[in-house]
This record gives structure tokens, C-alpha cells and sequence, in this order.
């Protein structure tokens, strides 16, 4: 049977790099990084390689269903795709004619894939589109937007051309770009330093040519002394500064107290190390990275880590430099025209959004566009500014991805509807009233998507596989909706008539993918800062920030030293490991293998004190809730705090291999969803403590 080699983009997790499946009738024989795309030199992680265990998974929805018990209960029927849509589509029109469009809310974890749902939900009239980023990076944009007038995607990190690169809330050799870490690594190569600011020794930590394992809530005031160094010591870029930076004298006086020396009692990182990676990173610049953030839904201040962060790089002159934070390329940039968009079919909303971002008072500096879904939950509550009847989650899970399963649920009680699009099983789409099942990304094709960078490029997710089950691609299901609710702007007849009313006018035509999976439009192009790049009144980074404090907030807010733990109890924190992505690949056959449960990371000397011996079983406890995992017992973690990999503790019993197995950390943070920051509004998930003691 003959082979073939079909240009996807992977599905395993929201970086999406580009892939290429060799298929021999309808099975995958090989899957590998697309050859053709800088960077990714033909490789996949582990999540990416464990793409065809996702096809051969029968643990996975396999048609429509529409829930026949109480909510959460498991019962369900299976229905045709033409019952469950029409039956969505009959809820949907009712809950519209009685409380309006506003009343309908989507969510989804973002990525290059949105505009048939988004459209879609525009074209029923309502304004409450929402993504997960208020549990992952929301700070970090609302930061840049502070400070610059644009996005955190307006900038690239130009990994592989820097000299120095501090990675603080970016845990990069786990939470896995394929190219940002093959470039990152190429650059090291090169010369090329990492600093690792954390709270243990990850993987990102042993490849760093220096670690500081700093006390847990205390990275803002480790910036602030930073930048006091700079400042104090005229290690800064004065030139970039007088040109391009606003306030500085206000910042001056601001970090006046905060040296390095404050800080080293606050953070237990040696005040010589905070002068040394001053010095360092002065001695680099312009060719420095200091990354703001990927997963900062930390804290209470972690919008003001991602702040100063932002603020250290354009100090040394990094904004827009190479090896820096480069300004991206967008389509327009190089002379082309880009993709169309099936939203630009409908009219604005008349409605405000549900959850107050760009308009409520101390809401209105946050950016408007996927909104904070933790704020339209609230209203699901409240029923106000207006009430939320209809929820679809779209390859979404909050019950897992924020705190408190229990509490979360309680607030969707109030919805009338739920509707989960999905390729795996999730506690969002257990407790759903009608589950539409997608085809896993090799099953099924995607809109063509653009990526800015030093040369845009237009990228396209072919279909490798038909699909074993009853299943669709997302842009079907919501074809389909639109069909049975008369949205005849969405009635296309196949995905090419998409593409080539997405092409329209770009010069570019489907045929034209099919070498490489991509088409480059131009470049690649340096761009260095000018009188467009910054988007605020003054044309200039903003260290004072006028929206913010026309919220109610200052732009340099004092530093306050975090809670200690009361004794006994740790701060719980998180995060990612190369091997799972959050909880939905868990279950995968593969993955599973390799990683069945997590551990608790515990410092040493607080493990003896407790008498926890390494591979132990402990008890982990907070409110009502408990849980019982392995001790991994290491010098490498700061005492006050234990940690545990994101995405366990599986309940359901449709997952016969991730149910039961390790703990899931958010179950530890008791309501914390109501626990957010006002500055950038992401939630404070590693503000909870936790009592740990032997099982």
C-alpha cells in the first residue's frame, strides 16, 4: 500500500507546531516535525509523538450524546449528529428568544482555529467569547498593553540570536515550544546564558548556567531591585530610555528602597547574585530575553512580576533588537494582504460583555477580546450585568483548569444549557448536557491560519485519517449549527470553499500549501523600534500607565512581602512536565505509560521534620478535600512550598487508566477562582497552603 505524507499542525497541546504524518491507507505510520519549518528540525516532543496513541484511544467520546440523568451522573443516550445538533440548536433559539443573544457564552483555549466558533457565536448576536488565559497568561498581556499599546504576541523571543536569557515563570524544556527550545539550545551552543528564576529545580534549571531558587511570592521585589541596579549603577540603555521610555524618573524614584540587598532578605537569593545578573545582562544587552511569563496565574502580584519584567527589557534596550524581543511581522508588513475572516461576515454586538472587561468600572483597562471566563462565571451567578442561560465550552475544561471542581460546578448550576466540543473526555464534558465529539487534529482538516514573525507565513491542518468514530471537525459542527439556526453566512459546502474565501485577495491559493504545508509571504525582516511601533498616547513605553490608573490602580504598586505558611501547611504550587499537557493527555495510552501519576516535590529538611521518607506515600489535605500521592523528597524546592505536576487525579470512570492515579492540585485551592488579580486579571492559584503528612 502506498505512503504518503500529509502536512498537519499538532493537536497535543495549545503551542501547535507543525508536523508532518506519513500515512499508509488510513493509519499513521511515522509522525515528525514538518521539515520544511524553521527551527523545528524535524522533531516532535513527546506529547506530539504520542499523536496516533489519540487515534487508537477508544477511551474517547465516539459519537453525540445528550445526558439522560442528573448532571455529572454519566448517563447518557446516544443521539445522531442531526438530533444533537438540531436538539443545541432548538436550545439555543429558545434560551435567545428568552433572554437574549448576550445571554449565550463560548469559551476555548485560544490558538490560530478560532474563527468559525467565534464567528459563529457573533452571528447569533452575542458578545461573551472568552479563552482559558485567565488560569495561564492574561497577565502577562495585560502587561504588555500597559506598558507598550500592543500585545505579548507583538513581540518574538529571539531565542537563538541572544546572549543572555532569563526564564522566570517560563519553564521552557517542559512546557514545550519545540522551536523556542531548539533555538534556545542553539544559541547556547553559541555562547548564549540562562538564568533560571524558580521556586525548585526544574529541567529548565539543571540546562541554566545559573539558578536562583528564590522564596515562593517573591519574584516583583527580585525585578524591582533589578532594576534599581540598572538604574543606580547607569547600566541601563540611556539612549533607548531618552527615546523610548516615559517615566523614568517616576521608576527612579520608585525602586529607590527595593536594592539588592532589600532583596535578598525577601527572596534568599544572595544580594552579590542580584548585582552579578545585572551586570551580566548589561554586558549582553542589547541581546537579552527576559521572558515575562507563559502560565503567570500565580499570584497576587504576578502582574507586576510580568510588568517589570517588560520594563528590565526595554531598560537594556531589548524591545525590538535582535536577540531581544523583536516586533513581529504581521502580512501588511511585507506588502501582502491577510487571511479574511468568516467574523468580518457579522456586525458588533450591541451588547456589552457579560464579564465588565472594557467597560465595568475597575474592568475597564483590561482588553476586551477573549475576555476573563472567571468574571463571566461570576455572572452566571449574579445574573448581573445581565444573566449567562447558555454555556459551550469549546476544547475547554475550567472545571479541571481552575480551583475547585465542586465550586465551579455550583456556579454552572445556573445555566440552563451546556455544550462540550471535544475530542477526550474531560470533568467539563462529564458534566455537560450534550457532548459533539471533534475528530482528534489527525482526523480532521482546519482553517488556514497566519503566523507573524520575522517572516509571516500562512500555515494550513490537512485531514491525514478518516475518522475511526462519529466524530467532526470543529469547523463542521459549527457549519452545522449555523445550518440549523439559519446563519447562512457559515452554509459552506467544504472546507476548500473556506480556504478560498480565506485566500480571497491574498494572492494565495490552496494548491500553493501543498509542498510544504505553509507559504511564506516575505521576509524574513528586522524591524528595529520607531514612532509606530508603540501604541500609547505618548508614542512611548508607559511606565505609568494611564488606564490603569484611571481604574484605580497604581502603575508601581509597593512591593508586600507574601504570606509564610502557617506551621504544617506549604504553599501549593504547580506546573507542567515535557510529558503530559494539563489533564487531557492523562488518559493517552502512551503517555500513561510513561507518566501514570504525579508526585509531591517536598523540601528535605521539611520531609524530615514530618518523618517522609523518599517514595513515601503522604496525605495531602486543604478544607474538605484530600488526596494521597508519592513523596519525592529533594534539596531542590524552597521549604515553604511543595509542588506537584498539573492534570491528575482523575475521576471519571470512562478513563480507566488516569482515574485514581496522583492528585489534582486545583481540588487544593478551595473557591480560589474568586481570588484574582485586579491588575491583570489572571487568578491566584499559588496562593493556597496546604498540611502535608505521612499516609
Amino acid at each position: 500500500m502506498k505512503r504518503k505524507n500529509v502536512y498537519s499542525v499538532c493537536g497535543m497541546c495549545s503551542v501547535r507546531c507543525p508536523m508532518m504524518a506519513t500515512v499508509e491507507g488510513n493509519k499513521v505510520v511515522y509522525l515528525q516535525g514538518n521539515p520544511h519549518a524553521a527551527g523545528i528540525k524535524g522533531a516532535l516532543c513527546a506529547r506530539g509523538a504520542a499523536g496516533g496513541a489519540l487515534i487508537a484511544d477508544d477511551e474517547r467520546p465516539q459519537f453525540p450524546m445528550i445526558r439522560a440523568g442528573a448532571r455529572g451522573e454519566g448517563k447518557w443516550r446516544k443521539a445522531s449528529w442531526d438530533e444533537a445538533l438540531g436538539y443545541v440548536a432548538g436550545e439555543l433559539t429558545r434560551i435567545r428568544e428568552a433572554h437574549g443573544a448576550r445571554s449565550i457564552l463560548l469559551s476555548d483555549r485560544g490558538g490560530p482555529f478560532r474563527d468559525m466558533h467565534r464567528a459563529f457565536l457573533k452571528g447569533l448576536g452575542s458578545p461573551n467569547y472568552c479563552n482559558h488565559d485567565s488560569a495561564c497568561a492574561r497577565n502577562v498581556q495585560h502587561a504588555a498593553l500597559s506598558l507598550f499599546g500592543f500585545g505579548r504576541k507583538d513581540v518574538a523571543y529571539d531565542y537563538k540570536n541572544s546572549k543572555h536569557v532569563v526564564l522566570q515563570t517560563r519553564n521552557i524544556f517542559e512546557a514545550i515550544n519545540v522551536k523556542e527550545v531548539n533555538d534556545l539550545l542553539d544559541a547556547k551552543d553559541a555562547g548564549c546564558r540562562i538564568t533560571c528564576i524558580d521556586v525548585r529545580t526544574t529541567v529548565t534549571a539543571a540546562k541554566a548556567d545559573t539558578f536562583l531558587l528564590v522564596r515562593p511570592g517573591t519574584d516583583y521585589v527580585l525585578n524591582l531591585a533589578v532594576i534599581h541596579e540598572l538604574l543606580t549603577r547607569d547600566l541601563y540603555d540611556k539612549d533607548f530610555a531618552a527615546a523610548w521610555i516615559a517615566d523614568l524618573d517616576a521608576l527612579k524614584a520608585f525602586v529607590a528602597p527595593y536594592d539588592a540587598d532589600f532583596a535578598a532578605a525577601e527572596t534568599g537569593v544572595p544580594a552579590q547574585r542580584i548585582r552579578e545578573l545585572a551586570t551580566q545582562l548589561a554586558a549582553a544587552a542589547p541581546a537579552v530575553i527576559w521572558h515575562p511569563g507563559w502560565m503567570t496565574a500565580r499570584y497576587g502580584d504576578s502582574f507586576n512580576v510580568c510588568r517589570t519584567a517588560y520594563i528590565i527589557n526595554a531598560l537594556l534596550g531589548a524591545i525590538g533588537a535582535k536577540g531581544g524581543l523583536a516586533q513581529v511581522n504581521k502580512p501588511a508588513h511585507v506588502g501582502k494582504k491577510g487571511l479574511k475572516q468568516l467574523v468580518d461576515l457579522f456586525p458588533k454586538p450591541a451588547d456589552k460583555r457579560v464579564d465588565g472587561v472594557g467597560w465595568m468600572e475597575g474592568r475597564s483597562h483590561f482588553e476586551a477580546g477573549p475576555g476573563l471566563i472567571n468574571l463571566a462565571f461570576e455572572a452566571i451567578v449574579t445574573g448581573q450585568p445581565y444573566p449567562i442561560k447558555a454555556y459551550i465550552a469549546h476544547r475547554h475544561d475550567p472545571l479541571m483548569s481552575f480551583p475547585d471542581t465542586a465550586d465551579v460546578k455550583k456556579k454552572l448550576d445556573n445555566l440552563e444549557l451546556i455544550v462540550a466540543t471535544t475530542f477526550s473526555w474531560s470533568d467539563t464534558a462529564w458534566y455537560a448536557d450534550v457532548v459533539l465529539p471533534m475528530s482528534p487534529y489527525l482526523e480532521r482538516e482546519s482553517m488556514i491560519a497566519s503566523k507573524a514573525g520575522a517572516a509571516p507565513q500562512f500555515f494550513v491542518r490537512k485531514r491525514a485519517l478518516t475518522p475511526r468514530f462519529d466524530t467532526r471537525a470543529d469547523w463542521e459542527i459549527y457549519r452545522d449549527l449555523a445550518r440549523h439556526m439559519g446563519i447562512k453566512e457559515l452554509d459552506f459546502d467544504s472546507i476548500e470553499e473556506i480556504w478560498d474565501f480565506q485566500l480571497k485577495d491574498t494572492g494565495v491559493t490552496i494548491a500553493d500549501f501543498e509542498a510544504t504545508g505553509m507559504v511564506k509571504l516575505g521576509g524574513p525582516i528586522h524591524r528595529p523600534v520607531d514612532e509606530k511601533t508603540f501604541k500609547t498616547p505618548s508614542g512611548k513605553i508607559e511606565i505609568l500607565s494611564a488606564k490603569l490608573e484611571a481604574d484605580g490602580l497604581a502603575s508601581l504598586p509597593p512591593y508586600v512581602s507574601p504570606a509564610s505558611p502557617p506551621p504544617g501547611r506549604y504553599r501549593v504550587s504547580f506546573g507542567r512536565v515535557g510529558l503530559h499537557t494539563q489533564g487531557h493527555t492523562v488518559n493517552n495510552p502512551l503517555l500513561f505509560a510513561q507518566m501514570p501519576e504525579n508526585e509531591l516535590w517536598i523540601n528535605a529538611g521539611e520531609a524530615e521534620k514530618l518523618g517522609i521518607a523518599d517514595g513515601s506515600m503522604v496525605e495531602v489535605r486543604n478544607g474538605s478535600h484530600a488526596g494521597r500521592l508519592r513523596a519525592k523528597v529533594t534539596e531542590g524546592i524552597h521549604p515553604e512550598t511543595v509542588f506537584m505536576v498539573h492534570g491528575f487525579g482523575h475521576t471519571l470512570p470512562v478513563e480507566s487508566r488516569a482515574r485514581g492515579r496522583g492528585v489534582a492540585d486545583n481540588e487544593l485551592m478551595p473557591q480560589g477562582i474568586d481570588n484574582w488579580d485586579k491588575g491583570g486579571g489572571g487568578v491566584c492559584m499559588q496562593e493556597h497552603f496546604i498540611a502535608v503528612q505521612p499516609a
